[in-house]
């Protein structure tokens, strides 16, 4: 069967399991990948209190925790550092010298960077305390890391999920051994629940999320995720990055990967953080110039940015290290999942979760507005770098939006 859907030729084959898989070409004759579509981007503000400072940084999330964490995680089985790629056709379209794709699908095989955040925390915690149950609330892939490092230690592991979170990211963090509990509403209330029958029963709650007197494990998390950094600095092989686009949900990976920009890089690129249009809550607390918690109306596709709130260890670093926050529809997340597919935008064919394109949305958007590229200083010869921060972390989901 062939469909034609704008310029793109899609083929669906049948596989001998029954599974269909999708093969993209693109028409030879297509000019332009964006003539017939257009990026959007909701919101865009530039932070009024940005301060770099390297040594506060290295205060909040150290030098120490980030270099022990690298040590340690490159010591496990199976490690080697994810592909950093070149998205290059699409730097041609843009006219930018280089974009960078940080590939997380390839990390063990979890397909998430959250591999390197929850499994590090448990074992940490697991060093001290002897015989413990582990517990965490999730969106999915924090928890499948945690149910991952607990399995590797023999530990047992209670997930705690809102009704939002699909039967496929749950039945893969069971396949793992642990307990999923479904919990109605969204992440805040699998969190509320999380605690409190972790309070009752004494299970040692592996969060990512950090409050008053719950600091210690978020951190360990944070210098789990500055393992990507590392790596990439390695692997530009002493190019300057020009400017990062991060993803931020509750804001761990983000101001992780500030850390890790404080801790290895010798320039300091240009900073934005992007965010689903309905839960941009560090773009309002930098806004407000403090925690803003938001009300979401609406689940966002992004459902691992899908947050209300920044949490506490996070704000301490973005608050003053990030230059710009940018807010997203989900109108442009399918086609973008497509393109990145089909190698339209590099050599490779990539698989990327929901939550990997905002990067490569925002980057497209802010280019095809000429006063927006100029303010943000985006030119010619600008060295992006982007985070491709998961993969098919949801088969069915992933196959669902490709078919769109």
């Amino acid at each position: 069967m062939n469909l034609k859907i704008n310029k793109f030729s899609i083929k669906l084959n049948q596989l001998q399991n029954g599974k269909e898989i999708i093969h993209w070409t693109v028409n030879k004759n297509m000019t332009n990948l964006f003539n017939s579509h257009a990026w959007k981007y909701s919101k865009c503000i530039e932070n009024k209190g940005f301060s770099f400072n390297k040594e506060e940084i290295l205060n909040i999330l150290s030098k120490q925790d980030i270099d022990e964490a690298f040590l340690n995680i490159s010591k496990w089985q199976n490690y080697k550092p994810t592909p950093l790629l070149l998205l290059n056709k699409l730097s041609k379209q843009l006219n930018l010298d280089k974009i960078y794709y940080k590939d997380e699908s390839k990390r063990f095989d979890l397909k998430s960077f959250k591999a390197l955040g929850g499994a590090y925390a448990v074992e940490k915690v697991a060093k001290k305390k002897k015989d413990i149950i582990v517990s965490s609330a999730t969106a999915g892939n924090h928890g499948r890391s945690v149910a991952w490092g607990a399995k590797k230690l023999g530990l047992k592991c209670k997930i705690f999920i809102s009704e939002y979170v699909s039967e496929e990211r749950g039945k893969v963090m069971e396949n793992l051994g642990a307990e999923v509990i479904k919990v109605k509403g969204g992440y805040e209330n699998s969190l509320i629940e999380c605690i409190k029958q972790s309070s009752k029963n004494n299970w040692e709650i592996i969060q990512d999320v950090a409050w008053n007197d719950y600091l210690l494990i978020p951190k360990l998390t944070m210098a789990g995720y500055s393992v990507m950094m590392k790596e990439i600095t390695d692997q530009i092989n002493k190019e300057e990055i020009t400017h990062i686009i991060l993803q931020a949900g509750v804001g761990g990976m983000a101001a992780a990967m500030v850390a890790g920009i404080a801790r290895y890089l010798n320039n300091i690129p240009t900073i934005i953080v992007v965010e689903p249009d309905s839960a941009a809550c560090v773009m309002e607390s930098i806004k407000n110039g403090k925690i803003k918690k938001i009300n979401i109306l609406k689940e966002s596709l992004m459902g691992g940015l899908s947050t209300n709130e920044v949490s506490l260890v996070p704000w301490q670093i973005l608050k003053k290290s990030i230059n710009y926050c940018i807010s997203l529809p989900d109108d442009d997340i399918a086609k973008t999942m497509k393109l990145l597919a089909c190698a339209s935008f590099s050599q490779n064919k990539i698989i990327a979760g929901e939550n990997s394109t905002p990067g490569i949305i925002s980057l497209i958007a802010i280019c095809n507005d000429e006063k927006m590229k100029k303010k943000i200083n985006i030119k010619s010869d600008s060295k992006v770098l982007l985070i491709g921060c998961e993969g098919d972390t949801d088969e069915k989901m992933y196959q669902k939006l490709l078919k769109q």
